[in-house]
């Protein structure tokens, strides 16, 4: 357990602890908020997928957007690397490829916040069974 010896050690605990909370609860209906999942398989990794995530959960929170971010593992797009599943909600998931940060950055402003499309998406090449 970390020793709590100023106010600001105090007010950074109580953060990480809000911010979990917070998390526990979203997980309960993941469905009403923006989910981002980011590939984070080996050739996701190697090609900034970790930065990718990591701009992407400090942006959405300096944003004020409610959103999920997870990680998860190969999507099967490794040539598009890193790459980033957006699922918002009532609408279908879409895949984007070749993620850089500024095309999150552009996927925040113009596909999350506003609904637009952006380049870089990769078409579905598979059916659900129901």
């Amino acid at each position: 357990m970390t020793k709590i010896k100023s106010l600001a050690d105090l007010r950074r605990v109580k953060d990480d602890l809000q911010e979990k909370i917070r998390l526990r609860e979203n997980a309960d209906n993941p469905e009403k908020l923006v989910q981002i999942k980011v590939g984070m398989a080996t050739s996701g990794i190697a090609s900034g997928a970790k930065e990718v995530m990591s701009y992407l959960i400090e942006e959405l929170d300096k944003r004020n957007v409610e959103a999920v971010v997870s990680q998860t593992g190969d999507m099967g797009y490794c040539y598009a690397e890193p790459t980033i599943e957006v699922i918002l909600p009532g609408k279908e998931p879409v895949v984007f490829g070749k993620v850089t940060l500024k095309k999150a950055d552009e996927i925040i402003e113009k596909y999350i916040k506003n609904g637009e499309l952006v380049d870089g998406i990769i078409p579905r090449n598979y059916e659900t069974i129901e």
